[in-house]
């Protein structure tokens, strides 16, 4: 897959959310990195080694932290290995309640979102036999997730911003050296949700209910599972 190389100015403003994922797919499908609005912050992505390699390299992230998975309640269905509490979680706070949820599950090595991944990605994309889903996350996410399992491609990344720094909510407020760094940088106003702390979406493990990241709506993400799951979600971040 041939790099799109980097350009000296690649914000551009896109009204409709749907001309805006297909640019921002288009882009990542061609090699590039793109940088688009979440409804939990602004995201920079891509797929292939050399796209994923200037991810890492803009925002300075240690290889050991992965990239998550921009993702839908169809490629949870379809590629996550999980149990009917899980799905009661995820129904109750996506389904019912409309919330962004990231989560953590073991995943089906042989679905073409993993083994049509490059060699050289699939470790940054996933940790051990987990992988990290973002799913419910805003109009643009939401379409770049469709055209991902319809192309049978997936779309790997991280918040857009420099590491440890904070996800931004406003586009304006991503480093100048992240936002200028990628091919495609989509300017979307500011976010539907933001963090007090800087964080983004709260990431649960599917297996143990506990959270990776207590994030946007955890509160409200944790009184859905204990009033309509029974699922009691611990206060505390699970342990690296």
């Amino acid at each position: 897959m041939t790099t799109i190389p980097e350009s000296a100015d690649p914000t551009c403003l896109i009204d409709d959310p749907i001309q805006a994922a297909r640019a921002v797919f288009d882009t990542v499908r061609r090699g590039g990195v793109a940088i688009f609005r979440t409804d939990v912050g602004y995201a920079i992505v891509g797929h292939g080694p050399d796209a994923i390699a200037r991810i890492y390299r803009l925002k300075k992230r240690s290889a050991a932290k992965p990239c998550g998975c921009f993702a839908s309640r169809a490629i949870l269905d379809s590629l996550i290995m999980r149990d009917a509490r899980a799905d009661a979680l995820v129904q109750a706070v996506v389904g019912r309640h409309d919330l962004p949820l990231s989560v953590v599950g073991r995943y089906d090595a042989g679905h073409p979102l993993i083994s049509g991944a490059p060699a050289a990605v699939r470790p940054l994309a996933t940790k051990g036999e987990t992988i990290d889903l973002l799913m419910n996350a805003g109009p643009i996410h939401d379409e770049i997730a469709r055209l991902s399992l319809d192309a049978g491609m997936a779309v790997f990344g991280s918040s857009a911003n420099a590491s440890l720094a904070g996800s931004k909510f406003r586009f304006q407020d991503i480093e100048p050296e992240v936002r200028s760094g990628v091919d495609l940088a989509v300017d979307s106003g500011p976010t539907r949700y933001a963090h007090p702390a800087g964080l983004g979406s709260t990431i649960i493990d599917l297996d143990s209910m506990e959270p990776f990241r207590i994030g946007i709506h955890f509160d409200a993400i944790r009184d859905i599972a204990r009033r309509e799951c029974g699922i009691d979600i611990p206060q505390a971040v699970r342990a690296a």
